[in-house]
């Protein structure tokens, strides 16, 4: 089994270890995706617009539904597969940013992913707004020799242009829905209306042509919608669409409720987390109740439920009543890196850092923001930690012992303090309080990366979810870019779930 970064610093992809491969499936031109740039905000303002002026997703989200409906597509939303009792499925998070961190992922990916009968992409399938012209170099082209269908739930950024692209690709070659009335003069939702970014009227032309990329019968698949249940050997998986903000409709909740009926063993994939970087995140459902709600009651047997959106991986398991569910956070499949050294010592629902897992491990997450800021403000000899150093002082702030040990400690010095304190560096709970919000949240979603490191290692991930009547194997692997871990991709966590 190859070394992981848990074992070494070379199982991590720090060195210098040979570049993969993954630069020969990338196109001749790539278009540098950079969350700096102040058109691509601009272009991705729709979310903010939503929680002004009115998330008019739930409505939208509705139509799309009796579309598809009024297509012949079955009223429960249910796909029903012939798989075995025993069979493997992939799941990847947050995918398509069509740059080399995206593809990276891809040859440890298809070297996994032998004989699994599907894989699933849990949220933002493409950055930054979900267009259709955009799925060639971000979906078609770097899995193409996938072989398996690929069914996914879509992110909020899938939703910045009211989810054509998605529903085109992944229901049916579904036509556009048709525009509604005018909303009244000067009215919350007029104003949205008046801001509200819209695809380009030629937008789609290019799918055609992307979509012979993936033309096998084998390969293909379409869903009912943008939220489905997948009957595959002895489980049901369960996909949410969590929309621009991260909720739930009523039409929505009403339906996780039925299909989450009966004793068959089930596995959410939701575009939001409900567990995620040491908070609780049940996700509301218009009218009252959550997902986590559905999740937790004993009749419905959830025994995992995994979610994207946040781009790295965490797993909770959490006890419910003397059953464990695993709370898995899973979007590592391409989008830039979310810190993990942000999270503080973790403490919620009865998970402790004993039984918590991340990916990449907080000391490496620190070591790479450290170095990427050196670089960024012209200061490397001040801000660059060793990943020995970054491995110590996040250790000494969380008070737990360092997860990968390899040589004599460092000493840690006022410098390293100072680096790892203005890059949020994680805290014990009994010192975090005052600093959590301002600081963990101005880092995690201001100051992170975007696509601004284009050399190993990356810290991608995916899962692969092995199933037999008895239980689910999960496995998270790595993918950094580096060409030993292409070949042999390290297992980063697993765990066995009980179905019985």
């Amino acid at each position: 089994m190859a070394e992981s970064s848990r074992d070494t610093v070379e199982g991590a992809g720090w060195g210098t270890a040979e570049r993969g491969t993954y630069r020969q499936l990338m196109p001749p031109k790539v278009q540098k995706l950079s969350w700096l740039d102040p058109r691509t905000l601009w272009a991705a303002r729709n979310g903010v617009l939503a929680s002004w002026f009115g998330d008019p997703t739930g409505r939208t989200r509705g139509r799309w539904v009796a579309q598809r409906e009024a297509a012949g597509a079955p009223a429960d939303k249910v796909i029903r597969r012939d798989d075995p009792d025993r069979f493997s499925f992939m799941v990847l998070g947050d995918t398509g940013e069509g740059d080399e961190p995206q593809y990276a992922v891809v040859p440890g990916f298809l070297e996994t992913a032998r004989g699994t009968a599907f894989s699933v992409i849990a949220s933002d399938v493409i950055y930054p707004v979900g267009s259709t012209d955009d799925y060639g170099t971000k979906f078609f082209r770097p899995y193409r020799d996938y072989p398996a269908p690929i069914y996914a739930v879509p992110g909020n950024h899938d939703w910045y242009e009211g989810l054509g692209g998605f529903m085109r690709v992944f229901c049916g070659d579904a036509p556009p829905l048709p525009p509604e009335p005018a909303p009244r003069p000067l009215s919350r939702a007029w104003w949205r209306a008046l801001l509200w970014h819209r695809p380009r009227p030629a937008d789609g032309q290019r799918l055609r042509a992307a979509e012979e990329l993936r033309a096998a019968p084998a390969q293909q698949a379409v869903q009912p919608g943008p939220y489905w249940a997948i009957d595959a050997g002895p489980v049901r998986i369960i996909g949410i669409d969590t929309g621009l903000l991260g909720t739930l409709d009523a039409g929505q909740g009403a339906w996780l409720r039925e299909v989450a009926r009966g004793p068959r063993p089930k596995i959410l994939v939701t575009g939001s987390p409900l567990y995620v970087d040491g908070e609780h995140h049940p996700c509301a459902i218009e009218g009252g109740g959550t997902v986590d709600d559905v999740v937790r009651d004993p009749a419905h047997r959830f025994v995992a439920a995994i979610g994207g959106d946040i781009h790295n991986y965490q797993r909770y398991p959490v006890d419910v009543d003397g059953r464990t569910i695993q709370y898995v956070v899973s979007g590592g499949g391409g989008a830039f890196m979310h810190a993990t050294h942000t999270i503080p010592r973790v403490s919620v629902a009865n998970v402790t850092e004993r039984d918590f897992r991340c990916y990449p491990l907080r000391g490496d997450s620190l070591a790479f923001y450290s170095r990427l800021y050196g670089r960024r403000l012209r200061l490397p000899r001040f801000f660059a930690l060793t990943e020995a150093e970054a491995t110590a002082v996040v250790a000494e702030r969380l008070g737990v012992p360092p997860v990968r040990t390899q040589g004599p400690p460092p000493r840690i010095t006022r410098r390293i303090r100072l680096v790892a304190s203005l890059l949020g560096a994680g805290r014990r709970p009994d010192r975090a309080a005052r600093l959590r919000l301002p600081v963990r949240k101005i880092y995690t979603r201001v100051f992170s990366p975007g696509s601004a490191t284009y050399s190993p290692p990356f810290f991608k991930s995916f899962l692969r979810l092995d199933v037999t009547p008895e239980a689910v194997r999960l496995r998270c692997f790595a993918a950094t870019g580096n060409r030993a871990q292409e070949a042999d991709p390290p297992v980063e966590d697993e765990v066995t779930i009980p179905l019985g």
